[in-house]
């Protein structure tokens, strides 16, 4: 039978003492891993929502940006949209920038322009820098609830006239053939720009 000396035990005991010490090294570079990861992960969630908050801010310029655009697009419509329902159409009235509220329901007009008379008319301009697809409904949309919000207009003719600083040929045909005004910008001066036969449909 074998047995086990005092100097083997001892040795068993160094080499479990050692695998210990190398265990515990190992565990501590594991922990100080993790401390590194979880740092680097704080750090990169830190950025996203830098980056987030960047995003949104920037989002928001760019909101602010096209809103001074589409009023700076407005200034620059109204001088010569006014001559030309005066001039054109023999308006009385020219209102830039119209917000009606009623019965808890809103609508907003670039400019509203009319005359009483014998004239007896209204035209609503809708004002664009770039004129889409959309922009023919939303003209629809406001001339069929326009007599909701003016019924003391109820007996005009009403016309509708989409002025836009860019606006494909197109959808220049599509506002024409919906019987709305055209108009373009030429020089810095809004122009209507329609053929000599044109009809406009009164809404």
């Amino acid at each position: 039978m074998m047995t086990t000396t005092a100097e083997e035990i001892w040795g068993l005991l160094r080499e479990l003492a050692k695998s210990q010490q190398e265990t515990d090294r190992s565990m501590q570079e594991t922990d100080r891993r993790m401390q590194e990861t979880d740092r680097r992960m704080q750090e990169t969630d830190r950025r996203m929502k830098d980056t987030d908050r960047q995003i949104k801010e920037l989002g928001k310029q760019i909101g602010g940006l096209g809103e001074k655009f589409g009023s700076f697009t407005e200034g620059l419509a109204l001088p010569s949209m006014e001559s030309i329902l005066r001039t054109r159409f023999g308006m009385e009235v020219v209102s830039p920038s119209v917000r009606v509220t009623k019965d808890g329901r809103h609508l907003e007009i670039d400019v509203l322009s009319y005359a009483n008379g014998p004239i007896n008319a209204a035209y609503v301009v809708e004002v664009k820098s770039h004129a889409r697809e959309e922009s023919i409904a939303q003209m629809k949309a406001l001339l069929t609830r326009f007599r909701q919000f003016f019924p003391e207009h109820g007996d005009k003719r009403l016309y509708g006239i989409l002025a836009a600083v860019d606006l494909s040929a197109d959808l220049r045909e599509r506002a024409l053939r919906e019987g709305f005004y055209v108009a373009r910008i030429h020089d810095q001066v809004f122009e209507l720009d329609v053929p000599a036969d044109f009809q406009p449909i009164a809404y």
